[in-house]
């Protein structure tokens, strides 16, 4: 037996084989204490062992480089399932006043409209958020007068406008003015609407609670009332009860406070409820006056 037969036997111990396809080998068992399946690619002999030359002239690292590879043994156990790792979004923890968290943990909050009609809204401080983003940040906020605003602001642009409408526009039994106007006169009443919504439903500003000392070094001040750094501009309101950046005044009208966030929208609708005001007026006293000329 040649050194190559001799270095195959000595690695192993075939004792079945099946061809798969033209030259790949599939070994069952290389020993009877061997379990696991092997597949190896035999190299092909060199020209001077098929024509029945001396074997001893087959280099010897043909018969290492036949052997099974631990690779292709790993490759075919099973592999392990990963753990699957779940990522949760910090929660965001706002700047809210100290006394009422104190109320909250001891359970003796006062109740008063906002426990039965906002229950089911996230409360911070005396803003509550009706739909919130993944991180805790409200995406629809009702502030602390919002009663006043439904009850008061949002009847009174509703209602008069509509009445104006019907008596000097629609009924044409006592004022003749022409149905142009409501080409004007509705689109200022629904823009007016969506600037009252997106000031009194949209963030005004609230920050977070900082309590890092780098942040009083950077020039931020210290707020006892909320336990926190806050910056320049950013200024407590009793009502809230939150820190609101850049705050600027508590509106009853539009039922919060006006900061940052919305700022730009409270101007909107001051613009927008002024034209609306002059546009109504307008249109009453040309009904007047069209009214006194026809009699």
């Amino acid at each position: 037996m040649s050194d190559a037969d001799d270095a195959l036997a000595a690695t192993f111990r075939i004792s079945s084989v099946v061809r798969v396809g033209s030259d790949r080998v599939t070994e069952l068992h290389a020993d009877s204490n061997t379990r696991p399946i092997c597949e190896f690619n035999p190299r092909p002999q060199s020209s001077s062992v098929r024509s029945g030359g001396d074997a001893s002239s087959v280099p010897q690292s043909i018969a290492t480089q036949d052997t099974v590879t631990i690779s292709n043994v790993q490759s075919r156990l099973p592999t392990q399932p990963q753990p699957t790792v779940i990522h949760r979004r910090k929660m965001k923890q706002y700047a809210v006043s100290t006394r009422w968290e104190r109320e909250v943990s001891e359970g003796t909050l006062p109740k008063d409209i906002n426990t039965y009609f906002c229950c089911c809204a996230k409360r911070t401080g005396n803003m509550f958020a009706l739909l919130s983003y993944p991180d805790g940040a409200p995406m629809v906020v009702a502030g602390p007068c919002w009663p006043f605003c439904v009850f008061i602001t949002l009847p009174m642009i509703l209602l008069i406008p509509i009445l104006i409408m019907y008596f000097f526009i629609i009924n044409e039994s006592k004022f003749h003015l022409p149905n142009w106007l409501l080409a004007i006169y509705i689109p200022c009443l629904l823009f007016t609407i969506g600037a009252l919504f997106c000031v009194s439903c949209r963030d005004p500003g609230l920050m977070e609670r900082v309590t890092d000392e780098e942040a009083g070094e950077s020039g931020w001040f210290w707020n006892e009332q909320v336990g926190s750094f806050r910056p320049p501009g950013a200024l407590y309101c009793r009502e809230c009860g939150v820190l609101i950046q850049d705050y600027d005044h508590l509106c009853p009208w539009t039922g919060t406070g006006i900061g940052r966030g919305n700022m730009f929208a409270f101007k909107t609708f001051v613009v927008s409820v002024n034209i609306l005001c002059y546009f109504t007026l307008g249109v009453v006293i040309w009904g007047l006056l069209d009214g006194l000329a026809g009699n």
